[in-house]
């Protein structure tokens, strides 16, 4: 039975044209997935659904009433998360579901009940009385979610909820919203998260406002049978041989996957030659294909490995062994450990992931390397330097960028970029030059003059990702770089990262994308702030079993830490 019919329905924002007179059909009874590039108008749609804003033309009609003439009897059943669900974070878990009910209009028997009904429902019991402030991101997600449930949608919205959220609290998300659906009630998540688009019973591909597939995922994914192929031996310099490779024409698309490299070409004839690519006594092997591998294609995305923005960062040459020491460091607030006795060091030109649930203690060791906090106990090295005692010279060796976007929302872009090179120490015809560098290379030009705060979330990373390397840092901090932006700009954005490396530049980086995990060099994986295994991608992923995905190491490893 179909709850949303659209047909050809049309929003515009001045000049810029979200939906592009789309026709749609979205049946009850299961999770249907809203996918595509940022600015593709997947928020549009769901803003529309929900009654917060008007079409332009068209007609949408929900539960068999018309949107435009009966907007308050279909919200009476519609539950909306938004991407920022809105939280008071100086409430506790108990008192905000007390205020969404109270909105709700629902009387207190009622909510009582509602409220302990969700509160077992989403596992949160045990934490009624925290501030949503002091709740992890998955927590938090898990509480918007029990306050969009309080009055039994029939229809409920989802708007990017894993965004920010480790697997092991996107797993339980999933298998929560998942459990709703044996209340016959239809269900609309949006994602930039391409390996749940499996989990989805139908999809809709958004791209600059159009529909560029409505379907099965499975569908998608079987377009690419017979194309996608690994390179499999003793690789000497895996990111080498991947930007060799994506200079052939007929290569479209290729990663690094633990010790092995996945490429998508036409066809097996059009593989490049294996010494060509410097990995000679390797082999090719037929690979698996995803809905990614889908996605990228239909959108007709060519990735050829040329980084502008690795061309204007000069050859970098660091003479010791270590560029990063982390030796027994300790940070507590009060009776609480964020990092506990933690341990590494990070050679010259590696790519270093730090992995762990949320609230396991890796945005907190990222501030003290860089010099933001002082540790309790133990000691930081950056190129030799304690940073937080180091001068101005050494701190503009390293670049960072912060896992909450840091930049000035509410001024233009590129007087974001023209502060941050002043701050970096950049001036007169350089500051110039850089900053129309990073406008060009980011595609932010037609955003340069638009209020930061206004731009879609994948160009807020671009501009963030722009200020932290404009000065072209010895080290670069990366924390969560890519949360929330779309399979085609997380792509660029490690297209850049690998060059830069291959430059000589060492970057440490946090992310919840495991597939993003198997391209770094090595990973230390934290839990309740220790760190519980370090090793490469493949050699981790062996510790689960030999077909075991980074995914599955990650939980697994952290269940195997529970317990013992």
């Amino acid at each position: 039975m179909s709850i949303i019919n659209a047909t050809n329905l049309r929003k515009t924002f001045k000049k810029i044209v979200a939906l592009d007179d789309i026709s749609l059909s979205v049946s009850g009874g299961q999770i249907t997935g809203l996918v595509g590039p940022d600015g593709a108008g997947k928020t549009t749609l769901m803003r529309l659904f929900a009654g917060l804003m008007v079409k332009d033309s068209g007609t949408l009609e929900i539960f068999g009433y018309s949107l435009a003439k009966d907007t308050p009897k279909v919200q009476e059943d519609i539950g909306y998360m938004p991407q920022k669900f809105g939280l008071y974070e100086d409430l506790s878990v108990l008192e905000n579901m007390k205020l969404y009910a109270r909105l709700h209009l629902l009387d207190n028997n009622a909510a009582q009940k509602r409220i302990k009904e969700l509160l077992k429902f989403t596992s949160l019991e045990k934490f009624q009385s925290f501030l949503a402030s002091k709740l992890s991101g998955g927590m938090k997600q898990k509480l918007g979610l029990a306050c969009t449930l309080l009055k039994k949608p029939k229809l409920l919205l989802l708007d990017e909820p894993g965004v920010g959220v480790d697997p092991i609290s996107r797993r339980e998300l999933w298998e929560m919203v998942r459990t709703l659906l044996e209340d016959d009630i239809c269900i609309i998540w949006s994602t930039s998260y391409l390996d749940e688009a499996s989990l989805f019973d139908h999809v809709i591909l958004l791209n600059e406002g159009k529909i560029l597939f409505d379907g099965k995922p499975k569908a998608l994914t079987d377009t690419m049978a017979g194309r996608a192929f690994k390179i499999v031996g003793d690789i000497p310099d895996k990111r080498e041989t991947l930007m060799l490779s994506l200079k052939y024409e007929n290569v479209k698309d290729g990663v690094i996957l633990g010790d092995k490299i996945k490429l998508i070409c036409h066809d097996k004839d059009t593989l490049p030659p294996l010494d060509e690519i410097k990995a000679q006594g390797c082999h090719y092997e037929d690979a698996d294909v995803t809905f990614e591998d889908g996605f990228l294609n239909i959108l007709h995305v060519n990735f050829n490995g040329i980084s502008k923005l690795a061309e204007q960062i000069s050859e970098i040459k660091v003479e010791s062994d270590y560029v990063i020491k982390a030796t027994n460091i300790t940070k507590k607030f009060g009776s609480f450990t964020a990092t506990d006795n933690v341990n590494f060091k990070i050679k010259p030109g590696e790519i270093f992931g730090f992995l762990g649930p949320n609230g396991a203690g890796k945005s907190t060791t990222f501030k003290m390397l860089c010099g933001l906090i002082k540790p309790t106990s133990g000691t930081t090295e950056v190129l030799g330097y304690d940073l937080l005692n180091a001068s101005i010279k050494a701190k503009m060796k390293i670049g960072y960028m912060s896992q909450k976007f840091s930049l000035y929302e509410d001024i233009a872009v590129i007087a974001n970029l023209n502060f941050f090179a002043g701050i970096y120490g950049l001036k007169g015809k350089e500051k110039k030059q850089k900053v129309a560098a990073m406008l060009d290379i980011f595609s932010l030009q037609s955003y340069k003059n638009s209020p930061t705060k206004s731009l879609p979330l994948g160009y807020k990373q671009r501009l963030a990702l722009a200020c932290a390397v404009m000065h072209n840092p010895v080290v670069l901090f990366l924390d969560e770089p890519t949360s929330g932006v779309d399979p085609q700009t997380r792509r660029e954005f490690w297209n850049h990262i690998y060059a830069m490396v291959q430059k000589g530049m060492t970057v440490m980086v946090t992310t919840h994308f495991m597939d993003e995990a198997e391209y770094c060099d090595r990973i230390a994986l934290i839990y309740k702030a220790k760190v519980i295994a370090l090793d490469t991608p493949h050699n981790l992923t062996l510790q689960v079993s030999k077909n075991a995905t980074m995914e599955d190491a990650f939980i697994q490893l952290i269940k195997r830490d529970r317990r013992e």
